[in-house]
């Protein structure tokens, strides 16, 4: 006997862009949420969502990103998996450790130990909450804003992709890109998003110069923003 009922979600798509002013195009999707924490129901969901956006804007081919996603391209663009070859000691780490030991707090930071340890282990270091305010990101000595908002996250994830070369050729079939278990309510940088931008600057051949900090910062004056700052702005969260 079904004790639970299914209910509605909503959950954003990351489409990439070629002519138009934006290099992504964000949009929310409203779906039926599966009740319950079973990888099985979690799949019901997702298939849900992406019958959602298959509708609405007519694509044959969406991405999951999340593990639960029961696609084997998913977890080596994970940002828990995916690695960035930095150019001052040469070594690889995942965009996850990167990002979490590079954020500067009021308090306290770069946690430079957290490239090092597991990946899910350096997401929920507590220091990342206990420090205050965060005021800025440093990589390695590079120095970035945290404005606008998103720009260093998607830099490391955009750059650590045109790395993996091996992957380019089979991302770039996908029309849109999905992350059920990010929620714009509790989170701003999303992979989905950082993905979706790899696929709109390959297509639009403006990939040669996005290791250039600056290069990559002017593109967020180039072209429209449509990230999660925009779904805040509309008022969807």
């Amino acid at each position: 006997m079904e004790q639970a009922q299914n209910a509605v979600e909503h959950r954003p798509v990351f489409m990439p862009r070629v002519n138009s002013d934006n290099l992504v195009k964000t949009d929310m999707v409203r779906f039926e949420r599966h009740v319950g924490f079973a990888s099985r129901q979690k799949k019901k969901s997702i298939n849900d969502m992406h019958q959602v956006i298959r509708k609405k804007y007519g694509f044959s081919h969406v991405l999951e990103l999340s593990s639960k996603s029961g696609n084997k391209l998913s977890f080596p663009l994970s940002p828990l998996s995916l690695q960035l070859t930095n150019e001052y000691d040469g070594q690889a780490y995942s965009v996850e450790n990167t990002f979490q030991s590079s954020m500067i707090f009021e308090d306290g930071g770069p946690y430079t130990d957290l490239l090092t340890v597991p990946p899910r282990q350096a997401k929920k270091d507590e220091r990342l909450t206990t420090s205050g305010e965060l005021i800025g990101y440093n990589y390695f000595g590079m120095e970035w804003s945290v404005e606008p908002l998103t720009t260093f996250y998607d830099w490391l994830y955009v750059n650590a992709l045109k790395q993996n070369t091996h992957l380019h050729e089979e991302v770039m079939q996908y029309q849109a890109f999905t992350d059920r278990e990010f929620n714009p309510k509790k989170s701003i940088h999303c992979a989905a998003y950082a993905l979706a931008m790899f696929v709109a600057l390959n297509k639009r051949g403006l990939l040669d110069n996005v290791e250039d900090p600056t290069a990559f910062f002017d593109l967020y004056h180039e072209f429209k923003v449509s990230n999660t700052e925009h779904l805040l702005e509309e008022g969807w969260v």
